[in-house]
């Protein structure tokens, strides 16, 4: 088997006329690998469903390949691709027990009645759902539904599964239990699950590797904690979790000049001219403040608000800028607002980052 399941190679989708249609997709490239978690992120319009959409077979790319365990599928129909897909829409059949229609596609694919009779058992069980085998959808939770279509969808054992935002109609708690469900499925079937999410939360949980996508483009491929620790970009380091970002300029390899004229160390790529003008990011956990006023920044704390196991301090630099800090509540009390601090930022937190989204 080949270390690369699935590979987007310069594909480029196109919606209407070549000179002057939608470009949903802009010459994206990605090898997304076998047995791993692979997680499309972005915003609405992104291109992330339409590149689902191409590796399933349900669009066809106006330039560019598809490519499954080393063979191009790029013209191939939707049912000569060993790829199954889970939507929004769980499409369960309603005049059909939770068995029947695990079941359905394998009878389609010429199944024995009993290979297809082992395999409603073998993913039934893998889904929790093996004591609901003879209900009908209309007596199933919405979890339990999204199960269901899970089961039917790993049934056939494909080689690559699709899920395109299959948790969005779930509750907040429900969504959760059903992330850590998902990435168990994935370890235990060892398929290659691609999942499609706007949802920050659910990628950095399950994936393995995300590409955080935007206006058609990849814009970072990483693993979560790479994603989240070392945005490239500044469009990624503010859609991943919350950032803070200040205007600066290059000092010296390694540091900057922020607007008060202070240096401080900084991550930066490559090799800056001294006097560039770059914007750096930094995460409102790593922003350190001082009651007695000693750091790189000065400010005016303006709000303070109260998320239970931390509290997020608004600290205004009196230029404009509005830095926000998260401290755990109850580890400073001497924080108030109005109060002036200085602001310190942990060793490594502060990152030159690409302006372009």
């Amino acid at each position: 088997m080949s270390e690369i399941a699935v590979s987007a190679q310069s594909v480029t989708k196109i919606f209407g006329s070549v000179s002057s249609g939608l470009r949903a997709l802009d010459d994206v490239s990605v090898d997304i690998r076998t047995n791993e978690f692979f997680t499309l992120l972005g915003p609405s319009g992104c291109g992330k469903t339409t590149l689902l959409r191409m590796i399933a077979g349900f669009e066809t790319p106006t330039y560019g390949s598809i490519v499954l365990d080393g063979v191009d599928i790029t013209t191939d129909p939707p049912f000569k691709r060993p790829v199954n897909t889970v939507f929004q829409s769980y499409a369960l059949f309603p005049h059909l027990t939770v068995a029947q229609n695990v079941g359905f596609g394998l009878e389609m694919l010429g199944k024995t009645k009993t290979e297809v009779a082992h395999a409603i058992d073998e993913v039934l069980t893998l889904v929790h759902m093996e004591q609901m085998a003879h209900r009908y959808p209309t007596q199933l939770s919405g979890g339990q539904q999204q199960r269901v279509a899970l089961a039917r969808a790993l049934a056939p054992k494909p080689s690559v599964l699709l899920l395109d935002e299959p948790l969005s109609a779930l509750d907040l708690k429900l969504r959760k239990q059903m992330q850590i469900e998902l990435k168990r499925m994935q370890m235990e079937t060892g398929i290659t699950f691609i999942f499609v999410t706007h949802d920050q939360e659910e990628a950095l949980t399950m994936s393995d590797r995300i590409a955080v996508m935007s206006a058609g483009r990849i814009l970072q491929i990483g693993a979560p904690r790479d994603i989240y620790n070392a945005p490239t970009n500044r469009f990624v380091a503010d859609f991943i979790g919350e950032s803070n970002f200040l205007p600066a300029a290059v000092a010296e390899s390694g540091s900057v000049t922020l607007g008060n004229g202070n240096h401080t160390p900084a991550v930066m790529p490559g090799n800056l001219a001294k006097g560039t003008r770059v914007t750096v990011a930094i995460r409102p956990e790593r922003v350190e403040l001082d009651p007695a006023g000693e750091g790189v920044l000065a400010g005016v704390i303006t709000e303070l608000v109260y998320f239970g196991t931390d509290m997020h301090a608004h600290v205004d630099l009196g230029d404009g800028t509005v830095l926000v800090a998260r401290v755990q509540a109850g580890a400073d009390q001497s924080l108030e607002k109005q109060g002036r601090v200085g602001v310190r930022f942990a060793s490594g937190a502060l990152r030159v980052v690409e302006d372009g989204a």
